[in-house]
């Protein structure tokens, strides 16, 4: 709108302009051309007055775009009655914002990175340096007897895979987080699987005294994903169950279908999760107890892993907790007919 009154303005500017070299200077026409005169004058005035204006503004906007370059990323610019320039002060401020965002979220990303690096650290340094104290142990013969050295092996040899299993999924977050780790969907039966699932971890929910309260379909409960995908996720979430509510001695699995997905819910009753540290619990190495130590309380990564691989199965993952009465991890995955909707 103020555009279009600027450029009235010109054109009247303009044709007055005219008129004035137009009409001769002479007793009759002198009133009209000193008029025309006076209106042109005035024109330009009110258009240079404009061109300040916005100079001005423009100076000022120049001057809060400096300060979110500067890292000031709360600032914004404010609107004006120039309806063509808040237009573009609305964009800047949406860039602004998204600035901020990226700011908050490369800050996140950093303490992120900083407490994974030192976790890392912390539970590859641990069992190493005792796997290098009882190798010396036996090197040294400092074993009194043929059964203390067999024990010393088997600590070593437990230490060993415990190690080598936190490097795998080391290996395996930095795949997914290179998109290296490709999906081959096909056509799974989602009750079938789950229940592949727990036969597998039998003899160590036995051997941990755990009863099983299990709800799964006898129907197929049909999904589109990856099998290695699928069998991962339930497996770290059998495991998680079993490290944190073992103390509860139950586990339940219930697979239940919805409207639009199939949900599998894994639970326990064990310690839980205090509600302050409900949105962690999926961050990568992330422990409730930052002492705990990993051959008892897994890795940080298996929470994270599951929840990417959830992802790109175009599912989502999520947690609820009471202490001591039941904490539930589940995950879904859409239909097949709804997978892309």
């Amino acid at each position: 709108m103020k555009t279009d009154k600027i450029l009235v303005l010109i054109i009247l500017q303009i044709i007055l302009s005219c008129g004035i070299f137009m009409i001769d200077f002479d007793d009759n026409l002198g009133l009209l051309k000193g008029s025309l005169f006076i209106a042109f004058m005035l024109i330009t005035c009110i258009l240079l007055l404009r061109r300040f204006k916005f100079v001005t503004n423009l100076k000022l906007m120049t001057v809060e775009l400096r300060r979110a370059i500067d890292g000031n990323v709360n600032t914004r610019l404010l609107t004006n009655n120039d309806h063509s320039m808040n237009e573009v002060i609305f964009s800047m401020n949406e860039l602004i914002e998204q600035l901020e965002k990226i700011q908050v979220q490369a800050i996140h990303s950093q303490a992120v990175r900083k407490r994974l690096l030192s976790s890392i650290s912390h539970d590859i340094r641990t069992p190493l340096t005792s796997i290098i104290g009882y190798v010396d142990a036996l090197k040294d013969d400092i074993a009194a007897s043929e059964a203390e050295k067999q024990k010393y092996i088997e600590i070593i040899s437990r230490k060993s895979n415990g190690l080598k299993q936190l490097i795998d999924e080391i290996f395996n977050m930095a795949k997914l987080d290179a998109d290296e780790m490709p999906l081959k969907e096909e056509m799974l039966d989602f009750a079938e699987m789950t229940r592949e699932s727990v036969i597998e971890f039998l003899p160590v929910l036995k051997q941990a005294d755990m009863e099983m309260k299990i709800t799964i379909p006898e129907k197929s409960c049909c999904i589109i994903a990856d099998r290695l995908s699928i069998m991962r996720i339930i497996g770290n979430l059998i495991k998680n169950a079993i490290h944190y509510g073992k103390v509860g001695k139950v586990l339940g699995i219930e697979l239940i279908e919805t409207d639009r997905d199939y949900q599998l819910n894994i639970w326990d009753q064990g310690q839980g999760i205090a509600e302050d540290e409900l949105d962690n619990v999926f961050e990568r190495m992330y422990r409730s107890d930052p002492s705990r130590n990993p051959s008892y309380g897994g890795s940080g990564l298996g929470l994270a892993i599951a929840k990417a691989l959830v992802e790109k199965n175009g599912g989502r993952i999520w947690v609820e907790s009471v202490p001591w009465e039941k904490t539930t991890f589940g995950f879904s995955i859409p239909k097949p007919d709804l997978r892309n909707n």
